[in-house]
């Protein structure tokens, strides 16, 4: 089977952060937390985790005087998103009747 499963994209919410990281060249925290409807702690739990992966990247700046954290995915985290989704496509065409 083409494609490599990985666990960092098993968790739906690590699924989407990378899905917009893919199409969007960076996203912020507050946008991200307001698309993805999920708490402060909960999301900075799965950036982190993606970040720890090296799948993608923190940048963090100021706009005036309020801070501004912005993401955006690694070449080796839209490598490993891809191989992931290759995965599971190919899953579900081993899987057709």
């Amino acid at each position: 089977m083409e494609g490599t499963y990985d666990k960092a994209f098993e968790n739906v919410v690590r699924l989407r952060i990378m899905s917009i990281l893919m199409v969007n060249e960076r996203y912020d925290f507050n946008s991200f937390k307001e698309l993805l409807e999920v708490t402060d702690g909960n999301l900075a739990s799965h950036l982190r985790n993606l970040e720890n992966s090296d799948y993608i990247r923190v940048e963090k700046s100021f706009a005036g005087r309020k801070p501004l954290t912005n993401y955006s995915a690694t070449a080796a985290g839209k490598k490993a998103f891809q191989a992931h989704l290759d995965f599971l496509e190919n899953l579900i065409k081993e899987n057709k009747p």
